[in-house]
């Protein structure tokens, strides 16, 4: 079924670097499938997958905080260089390639971080004979380097590092150098082995896409097969082949994640699904009823509506760490499913499967997809599930990216404002109340972010007013096409001029919320001392939630937003905004 679209995979090897999910979504978004795998196991699957049958056309070595010099540093044995499968290091991937192989790496007085200019070397001669050069995509000559067709002989680039590969080992050429860095790309063609010094994946490094899609496509001999359009297809059928004629269970929340994964199902299973919409009071305003009309009727699933907030409420109460928090929300999520699954079985028949919307940055955020990656929260789909289960799992988005979960959206025939509405959390605004979670607090959050939404799609509506470009949410896109990626401190999305209500830039907001920080300030209010709480505004741009950046919003929304919740949310008097980039800052508070 769809393993046929795996065929050919690139493995992206993680050694602990910040970007080893920007590469996989780079590789992907070349119509490349990969998949992050942990250096530990590198030569454990390596060993076990059979010729052509779980064998990778390409390996990627991500960047890492280490140094190939200290004790215990992240490494492959010299074996695997010699399998014949073509490499591209990345950053400390590159010196660890050359470390390897006899190379030498050093840590110089000079260090290289941010933007700088790369000189593309001419190793092979090519240019001193005009017949040898061969015309770029973009008409510039190049030099017959694999990795670098296409592209003129002076770039700049984006570095970030401290040591670097001062000698190349045997057989390897520099083929790209900087003023302070003598190999910022080398390669041994004979063994298909290439290394970068550089980070090709972030946007700062404007030819960096047009690279890797030169390492997958010329070197590595890889055709572009995967795409969501053939996702759904396969995916649809092995939905079929997995489940038969067994009945699913879905946790439906209204999300993107859980309503494009049973839309997906609903197409392969049909009636063979229900779906059941736990309402535990820790929606956003008016979200439970939206949820019913939208899946209910119009998308005519078989969809119940528990009502749990109670029950929420009293296994939360008193309960402050935002970990804690997730794993009893988690528990009581499958709790509530496996009571409604034996109410409804004794009247329609068991359910074998319950359906998730799980995809892979829960995945990899939850530790279970890098070299050792630290937990950064646990997710409810993921991290908090208890241990024993009566229904096995289905998780047909597991391997996708919030991008990928969303263009599977649109393939579905899912209308764009709901596949490109802004994320929500699983456990909903219980992690946006710091603290304790209480009946006031929760009101106090669930009434501010109405009014912040309700001020922003009338901003987003006067953006299209002004330039005709429609932001459905956090969807920053023009005649529905979706934007471009994003890196680290850098705002995705349409620049727009000069906004409807003033002079600030538009850009479109990926995610906005409000959150509760469970601090108290004195304020003033008529003629009366008040002592009160603060409410936080989270408003950032991103494509997927792997980085983003705050929204520069234009000074007079957020000083409309702050004026109407402090004058119509009852116990607030102050009003901040979140000036944090991820990293170093997560999107949701806890």
């Amino acid at each position: 079924m769809w393993e046929k679209l795996k065929t050919g995979s690139v493995w992206v090897v993680d050694f602990g670097g910040q970007y080893n999910q920007l590469i996989a979504r780079r590789v992907r978004e070349a119509n490349v499938y990969c998949e992050i795998v942990p250096f530990q196991r590198c030569m454990e699957r390596l060993t076990a997958a059979k010729s052509g049958d779980g064998k990778p056309q390409g390996v990627i070595f991500t960047g890492g905080p280490s140094s190939v010099y200290e004790a215990g540093a992240p490494g492959l044995p010299r074996e695997f260089f010699e399998t014949g499968i073509p490499t591209l290091g990345i950053c400390y991937g590159a010196q660890l390639m050359a470390h390897t192989l006899g190379g030498q790496v050093v840590s110089p007085d000079f260090k290289e971080y941010g933007r700088v200019r790369l000189h593309i070397d001419d190793p092979y001669g090519a240019g001193l004979q005009e017949s040898n050069r061969e015309p770029g995509e973009d008409g510039t000559d190049i030099f017959p380097s694999e990795l670098f067709y296409g592209i003129s002989g002076e770039q700049y680039c984006w570095m970030s590092h401290t040591d670097y590969v001062a000698a190349a080992p045997e057989g390897f050429i520099v083929t790209a150098h900087t003023d302070n860095c003598p190999a910022a790309a080398l390669e041994d063609r004979a063994r298909r082995l290439y290394g970068v010094q550089f980070h090709p994946e972030v946007h700062h490094t404007p030819f960096g896409q047009q690279l890797l899609r030169n390492f997958l496509y010329r070197v590595c001999g890889l055709d572009g097969g995967w795409t969501m359009e053939n996702f759904v297809r396969e995916k649809i059928g092995e939905i079929l082949a997995t489940v038969g004629e067994s009945r699913v269970l879905c946790a439906l929340s209204g999300g993107v994640d859980s309503s494009v994964a049973a839309v997906l199902t609903h197409r392969a299973i049909g009636d063979n699904l229900t779906c059941i919409f736990v309402d535990h009071g820790l929606l956003r305003k008016d979200e439970g009823d939206q949820v019913m009309e939208v899946y209910g009727r119009q998308f005519n699933m078989d969809i119940r509506r528990v009502d749990a907030a109670g029950r929420f409420l009293k296994k939360l109460s008193g309960i402050e760490e935002p970990e804690q928090k997730r794993k009893i929300i988690g528990n009581e999520f499958i709790a509530v499913f496996e009571e409604e699954a034996k109410r409804l079985g004794a009247e329609r028949g068991d359910f074998d499967y319950l359906l998730q919307g799980t995809i892979y940055p829960d995945v990899v955020e939850s530790g279970g997809g890098g070299g050792g990656a630290a937990v950064i929260k646990s997710h409810h789909n993921v991290g908090g599930l208890p241990e024993e289960m009566d229904m096995k799992l289905l998780e047909p988005l597991r391997l996708l990216f919030k991008d990928e979960v969303r263009a599977v959206g649109e393939e579905l025939g899912i209308a764009p404002e709901l596949v490109w509405r802004q994320p929500f959390p699983g456990p909903g605004l219980a992690i946006r109340c710091l603290g304790a979670v209480t009946p006031e607090k929760l009101e106090i959050i669930r009434e501010s972010d109405a009014i912040l939404r309700e001020e922003i799609d009338a901003y987003n509506e006067g953006l299209f007013a002004l330039t005709g470009i429609r932001d459905y949410e956090g969807r920053g896109a023009a005649a529905g096409k979706r934007p471009g990626g994003a890196a680290i401190g850098e705002a995705p999305g349409i620049r727009l001029g000069r906004a409807a209500s003033g002079e600030a830039p538009g850009i479109p907001v990926w995610q906005y919320f409000t959150v509760l920080p469970n601090i108290r300030s004195v304020g003033v209010m008529g003629d009366s001392r008040t002592y009160d709480y603060a409410v936080g505004i989270r408003a950032v741009t991103s494509v997927d939630g792997m980085t983003s950046d705050w929204a520069r919003l234009p000074y007079e929304v957020l000083e409309t937003i702050a004026n109407r919740i402090v004058n119509e949310v009852g116990g607030v008097n102050r009003v901040l905004y979140d000036l944090t980039s991820k990293p170093p800052g997560t999107i949701e508070w806890e």
